[in-house]
């Protein structure tokens, strides 16, 4: 079993919530993406080889890992909420084109030791740091 499964097995435990097939099928699909995703992305990876997963169990299952701390809505782009799995992986911040939508991934940790040192400063604790610069590419800046 894959440590992100055992850890999705112990947060729907904790809640008296099982792990379903569909709930299952949607998890592996989740880590086998590897860049950012909607719900439409993940539908449609996931009825090429599963028809009996439905979008309205996709909606529901996404809090459920976003809760256990497993993925994270990491931007709102092109009016659609858009996904990462985040564990196992480092902070990072987004750019994003305005015109053609690529998101661009940059390490933040210069950036987030900044922010911390900041906020320790006024005594405020930074639960979660998200940020995203909106722009032109390379490409469509030409």
């Amino acid at each position: 079993m894959e440590e992100h499964e055992g850890l999705f097995r112990s947060y729907l435990d904790s809640r008296s919530l099982k792990m379903t097939r569909p709930r299952k099928i949607i998890l592996e699909a989740v880590f086998a993406i590897h860049e950012h995703f909607d719900v439409d992305i993940l539908y449609d990876r996931i009825r090429k080889k599963h028809r009996d997963v439905s979008r309205a169990t996709i909606y529901r299952t996404l809090p459920l890992l976003v809760e256990s701390g497993l993925i994270k809505q990491s931007l709102r782009c092109q009016a659609k909420d858009h996904y990462e799995h985040i564990f196992g992986h480092k902070q990072h911040l987004h750019f994003i084109c305005n015109r053609c939508g690529r998101i661009f991934e940059v390490d933040s940790s210069g950036i987030e030791q900044d922010l911390r040192k900041l906020a320790s400063g006024t005594g405020f604790r930074i639960e979660e740091i998200n940020i995203e610069a909106n722009g032109l590419c390379s490409d469509c800046g030409k």
